[in-house]
């Protein structure tokens, strides 16, 4: 999206020397490695994006996007530990590449390393920085572990999975818009709104991340594809499969989510079949709608600009819609 690409290269052009290879190596290399491959780097981009928007200029708010970023980065190297995955974008998760505990530190590194950046701003930004981003750490981690809690239930709900994804992805997304309105110096009303904005299209965001990781295309994805259904999580596309199916077919993909073949292809077409049959894939696209339009109503609360309001529209839809 064109929109992103300004503050995209400004964010590439900081990042670079935001970490330095210095010793020990082993603990270093590991964060530049997994910051090079790349990735949307759409929460940072919001930060910087929200900060113009509201009024001050996109570099002002470069330090907390970095934070943001490496953050991001820190839970996916440690999400790849617990869900023992191979592959992040297409190349060696850090953990495969290196070993466990390597990975282990060398995000514990980075989410040092982030708040380290907040410091760079004055006394009551720092701190009211610093209050947000510590309330969404602590949200993400529960997310996450209401996440691997959810692996051995059988009762998970809708409903709770949703505000599993709310915490574990959303919340991030949420915080990033409203760094950039705080270094802008929005009004709460504004900050809170931008925050609630972002955090609708984060479940979106997730929802659409479930649906690409049974549907998407391998060569743009970047993750193993079937990766969750390899895993057994139960994504909404399960949950509402479930809810959808017919008794034979129910117990057709409990039984599925309840073993790890060796070879999971069939596995994976099968569950897949099911998801498309029953409705699901139909009620997860609809539901992705329902979070965007969410998030355009709160929109209209927010004291910007109407051309900026179109802009932040566009984004949504292009979220919704996005492959990768």
């Amino acid at each position: 999206m064109d929109l992103l690409k300004q503050y995209g290269n400004s964010l590439e052009l900081q990042l670079e020397g935001v970490v330095t290879t210095r010793e020990p190596a082993q603990l270093y290399e590991p964060i530049r490695y997994i910051l090079e491959l790349g990735g949307k780097r759409l929460r940072p981009i919001l930060t910087l994006m929200s900060c113009d928007f509201f009024g001050k200029d996109h570099m002002e708010a470069m330090n907390a996007a970095l934070a943001v970023e490496l953050f991001h980065n820190f839970s996916l190297i440690h999400d790849d530990i617990m869900d023992n995955a191979p592959l992040r974008r297409g190349e060696e998760t850090v953990h495969e590449k290196w070993d466990l505990n390597t990975g282990i530190l060398s995000g514990d590194a980075m989410l040092i390393l982030a708040y380290q950046l907040f410091e760079s701003y004055e006394p009551k930004l720092f701190r009211d920085l610093a209050r947000l981003f510590s309330k969404t750490a602590i949200e993400v981690c529960e997310g996450q572990q209401f996440d691997v809690d959810f692996e051995q239930r059988e009762d998970v709900s809708i409903d709770e999975y949703i505000r599993m994804i709310d915490f574990k992805t959303a919340v991030l997304i949420g915080a990033s818009m409203k760094m950039g309105a705080i270094v802008a110096g929005a009004s709460s009303s504004c900050q809170e709104n931008i925050y609630e904005f972002g955090r609708n299209l984060g479940i979106a965001f997730q929802l659409q991340d479930d649906y690409l990781d049974a549907f998407g295309n391998p060569d743009t994805f970047g993750k193993q594809i079937g990766g969750d259904i390899i895993a057994n999580k139960k994504t909404y596309l399960y949950l509402t499969a479930l809810d959808l199916c017919d008794a034979s077919e129910s117990a057709e993909l409990k039984h599925l989510y309840s073993i790890r073949p060796k070879d999971p292809t069939d596995k994976i077409a099968i569950v897949k079949r099911l998801f498309e049959s029953s409705g699901a894939v139909e009620a997860a696209q609809k539901l992705i709608l329902s979070y965007t339009d969410r998030a355009n109503d709160v929109l209209n609360k927010i004291e910007i600009p109407e051309d900026r309001k179109a802009n932040l529209k566009a984004f949504g839809e292009w979220l919704m819609n996005r492959k990768v």
